[in-house]
């Protein structure tokens, strides 16, 4: 199996020992790291004791049309050229998949992308997948499949003859279980103060919405954002398979089994766009957005980022998705990710501080501003200003409001929309396009007339409109109401952007 991108596609590995100089070809475009399975397959083979043919050995790799990267063809080719050498039987050959990597002594070596290997085997019918012993958990995540999982190419090649004596390890797949949050040592409770951004967060993880946050240093922006994941949702089992799907590719699978907890990415500043939005010169591999499907994607310090690493998330932001073009060609990644985002209001922090006065020059301050675009801000539905902490917040030492009473009402805004959107592929506010959030939203006829108002007087753009809408459901599924009535339309459109609170009031 050949992975582009996260998907397998299966790949016929064929074997031919003929006359000539004994030497190993590859054909049918492999891969640098195919390439040095040359190296490496024929002592797997002779340390495993059996025989290298010395002769003239060609692998062809079909269809040759289709790029092959990484070390999981290394026992298929040892297999091709050992059947083509008479040394193992053919029978068993057609009906499974074979993936894995092998040292020089013979041991096959846990490979990353096992789980697209394994869905894409199931797909196109065969019995089932040989896999080294260290990737059988990923692989057992896919039902109705036999995973063969061995230690050593000599038990593949025991595997093949049908020795009765050969122990393998046998999976079955399993659910998700019922609760599991990335809590860690981290709680909603830790935070003092911040009503307004304990709303906005709740909000957020209801309707799976973007937020930007500004404040000064030490305000919390980042406590708030890294105690998002706890409020949020349990992944449904489909989810779950899909970041695991990611992580195996990206061969960050420590475990090997399914990962359960929404993911938390938090990328430096310093990260380039191939390491954002995924790339890479011959084998494409997901970037920090799609490493955070249905989870979390925290940019610390937002204005530091790269201009072009910043603007290419406009599409996932929209989308739910990344497709990276390369010369090898175009693979998707799926990026359907909540952007929380931090920054200071200034580049020394401090601007609109009634304590520290602002020592920015005015036109620094004006290319501090400019360094987040206004398409890049559009698409972000809550905006938030971060007040310093008072006194009184910091001393206090009465507890806030747990996470798991925030995810409780979390969940139940996630039922109502999961109802509503049953026959959509969404399944939260966020995802729904602009013209489903008309339908769906239910608007009163004073929120009509305020949105109506605040449409020329906030000056909202079409994206924006959309979003305002859907963030006004969100608040109105928290509420447990059906419709959406003036008090939810105010409240969203007073995330809409840091200066326009004054001005909703006044529209109201």
């Amino acid at each position: 199996m050949a992975v582009v991108g996260i998907q397998g596609h299966l790949i016929n590995v064929e074997a031919h020992v003929g006359r000539g100089l004994p030497a190993l070809t590859m054909a049918g475009l492999p891969g640098a790291g195919v390439q040095d399975a040359r190296e490496r397959v024929r002592p797997a083979v002779e340390s495993s004791g059996l025989e290298w043919p010395l002769r003239r050995v060609v692998v062809n790799l079909s269809p040759a049309g289709v790029r092959k990267e990484g070390p999981g063809f290394d026992l298929p080719i040892a297999l091709g050229v050992l059947s083509a050498s008479a040394q193992n039987p053919r029978d068993r050959l057609s009906s499974y998949a074979f993936t894995g990597e092998l040292s020089l002594k013979g041991e096959l070596v846990g490979t990353a992308g096992i789980l697209p290997v394994a869905i894409a085997t199931a797909e196109a019918g065969l019995k089932g997948v040989v896999v080294p012993e260290d990737n059988a958990d990923e692989a057992g995540l896919v039902e109705g499949l036999e995973v063969v999982a061995l230690p050593t190419l000599a038990d593949v090649a025991a595997f093949l003859r049908g020795d009765p004596n050969l122990a393998q390890r046998t999976v079955t797949s399993r659910a998700p279980r019922s609760s599991v949050h990335q809590t860690g040592t981290v709680d909603f409770s830790e935070v003092r103060g911040q009503g307004v951004a304990r709303r906005a967060l709740e909000i957020a993880a209801a309707g799976g919405h973007n937020t930007l946050m500004i404040g000064a240093p030490g305000a919390g922006k980042t406590m708030l954002a890294r105690r998002l994941p706890t409020i949020l949702p349990v992944m449904t089992r489909q989810e779950a398979l899909e970041v695991t799907r990611l992580h195996s590719v990206a061969g960050m699978l420590s475990g090997g089994g399914l990962v359960e907890a929404r993911p938390f990415r938090a990328p430096h500043h310093s990260i380039s766009p191939a390491g954002l939005l995924g790339g890479g010169s011959g084998f494409l591999r997901p970037g920090e957005a799609s490493l955070a499907h249905n989870g979390v994607l925290f940019l610390d310090e937002v204005t530091e980022f790269r201009r072009d690493a910043i603007e290419g998330l406009r599409q996932p932001l929209e989308d739910g998705r990344v497709v990276v073009a390369r010369a090898v060609g175009a693979v998707e990644f799926p990026a359907r990710f909540s952007l929380v985002a931090a920054s200071n209001p200034c580049p020394c922090g401090f601007e609109g501080d009634p304590r520290r006065a602002c020592r920015c020059l005015p036109h620094r301050l004006q290319l501090y501003r400019q360094r987040l675009s206004g398409p890049l801000l559009v698409r972000v539905d809550l905006q938030l200003s971060i007040p310093r902490l008072s006194r009184a917040e910091l001393l206090g030492s009465e507890p806030g409001e747990p996470s798991a009473a925030i995810r409780d009402r979390v969940e139940e805004a996630r039922m109502r929309q999961r109802g509503r959107l049953a026959a959509t592929p969404w399944t939260c506010n966020a995802q729904m396009p602009g013209g489903l959030a008309r339908r769906e939203a239910r608007l009163t006829d004073d929120a009509t007339s305020l949105l109506s108002v605040a449409v020329e007087s906030l000056a909202l753009s079409g994206r924006g409109f959309d979003r305002a809408v859907k963030v006004a459901r969100t608040i109105a599924d928290l509420a447990g109401v059906d419709r959406v009535d003036a008090e939810h339309m105010a409240e969203a459109l007073g995330y809409r952007a840091l200066s326009v609170a004054e001005e909703v009031a006044q529209v109201g």
